[in-house]
């Protein structure tokens, strides 16, 4: 056998933003030969290890030597995620600007609806269904203009990998886990009841403003959450820190992002902390954002289906308390 390296094709990988790398070729010795290969400029491989930090010839080091793995090779980093927060307070900022003088104009006394929560309250929820539709406007021309990648897939809505089990039969198990996760969720904040009354109580005062709040909950916030949380910001942590690190902290901040909301009710703030490690832990080990959403979905339908019945379908607003 010639001591020629043996060429090796670069197939696009389906289940994979990225083509996949050349695997490692042995010498007649038999060491690994790791010489570089070479990648277009600008290609998102090469995009994805400028931003890793990988420089030289291990940037395209296999995958059996790359340092960075596979699920965490996005092609963008720790500036964009800067950015990508100082664009989302931006746009609240510019959005509660636009939305009140709007209200000026149109002859509306902002000063009488200061003074009303339930129309405070119905205001902040369009600001936040608007902003949340931005933000994922901004990361699809994001990966599709900078990137050159498509959206869903490259920020991990990848397709689930059942294996020998039926598909059918994963996503049951997903839609139950949200079922179970609810539950413990609601025994945990039985024993450990709120000493007062929580901000997040006050949408629940009135039944128009509860029922948006419920079609958020379900049709809206997961897919933004999971999104932003387990398929953006995730896999940066993760290739800085590693994948335990990258479950604690993302799920930390899912918590700390709905902290606001239950100000005053730690035991409920911890417990969401909890969600979102769970909900990161099913994105960590199944490579796709898909299985979080999912048990995302489900755990956020079970908690409407407890508003539901506290509150006989709504009609008896005071069974929430």
């Amino acid at each position: 056998m010639e001591g020629a390296r043996a060429e090796t094709s670069m197939n696009p990988d389906e289940n994979n933003l990225f083509e996949r790398e050349p695997a490692p070729t042995s010498n007649q010795s038999g060491a690994v030969d790791s010489s570089p290969v070479a990648l277009p400029a600008g290609s998102p491989l090469a995009e994805s290890a400028n931003v890793a930090g990988i420089s030289g010839p291990s940037r395209y080091l296999p995958p059996a030597i790359n340092p960075v793995p596979e699920d965490f090779r996005v092609p963008w980093g720790w500036a964009d995620l800067a950015a990508f927060v100082v664009l989302a307070i931006a746009g609240f900022l510019l959005l509660s600007l636009l939305i009140s003088t709007g209200l000026a104009i149109s002859g509306v006394d902002i000063r009488r609806l200061q003074k009303s929560p339930h129309e405070l309250i119905l205001l902040s929820i369009v600001i936040q269904v608007l902003l949340d539709l931005g933000l994922l406007a901004y990361l699809a021309v994001q990966m599709r203009v900078r990137f050159r990648s498509p959206f869903w897939r490259t920020i991990g809505w990848r397709k689930i990998e059942t294996g020998r089990l039926p598909r059918a039969a994963v996503y049951l198990g997903l839609i139950l886990a949200g079922f179970f996760l609810s539950i413990i969720v609601s025994l945990g904040s039985a024993l450990f009841p709120p000493n007062k009354d929580l901000p997040i109580e006050v949408l629940f005062q009135d039944r128009n403003t509860t029922l948006l709040f419920m079609l958020i909950a379900v049709f809206l916030a997961p897919l933004v959450e999971e999104t932003i949380f387990r398929g953006y910001i995730y896999p940066v942590i993760g290739r800085s820190f590693g994948m335990v690190w990258a479950i604690v902290a993302t799920g930390t901040l899912f918590g700390l992002l709905h902290a606001e909301q239950l100000w005053g009710g730690w035991g409920q703030i911890a417990l969401l902390i909890f969600v979102g490690i769970v909900l990161t832990l099913a994105r960590a080990f199944s490579r796709t954002v898909v299985t979080g959403f999912v048990i995302h979905t489900s755990y956020n339908s079970i908690q409407v289906i407890g508003l539901l019945i506290a509150t006989h379908g709504l009609r008896h607003m005071s069974g929430l308390h």
